[in-house]
């Protein structure tokens, strides 16, 4: 059997929106704009979402270019969705809360050829665990103590 990593945080809803997060040695926020109500301590939970698809996609390419030995320069990231805020706020019950849909624009500097990055990006897309996570149902149990 392969060798399981189980990561996990703590987290502390504060005052208004804003989410304490202990991750490691590390402290970030969780929260919303001012103009919904919250304190800016941080970036949105949709918006960490998207940033951690956008590192775990830079980091898993950075592994496989090392792999195969791909010059790999860098890369540009672009993330964006949509969803419907009705449902959050308890407006509307039709659709679902989560986002309809990511797309996800890669600008990669390397000198491979435009067929090489489609066959890189391909095995990028099953090698990025958030990717898959979103991309995939994945159980979630959430219990009160």
């Amino acid at each position: 059997m392969a060798k399981v990593k189980t990561v996990s945080i703590e987290a502390r809803l504060d005052e208004k929106f804003k989410v304490e997060v202990k991750t490691g040695d590390r402290t970030i926020y969780v929260d919303q704009p001012e103009i919904f109500g919250g304190t800016d301590a941080g970036p949105s939970p949709m918006e960490y979402l998207f940033s951690s698809l956008a590192g775990c996609i830079g980091t898993t390419a950075r592994i496989m270019a090392g792999q195969k030995n791909i010059n790999l320069s860098g890369m540009g990231i672009e993330i964006e969705g949509s969803l419907d805020p009705a449902i959050i706020y308890g407006k509307s019950k039709e659709g679902r809360a989560g986002l309809t849909g990511v797309k996800v624009t890669l600008n990669i500097d390397s000198d491979m050829s435009r067929e090489e990055k489609a066959t890189f990006v391909k095995e990028l897309e099953s090698r990025c665990p958030v990717s898959d996570n979103i991309a995939n149902a994945t159980p979630l149990i959430i219990e009160v103590v």
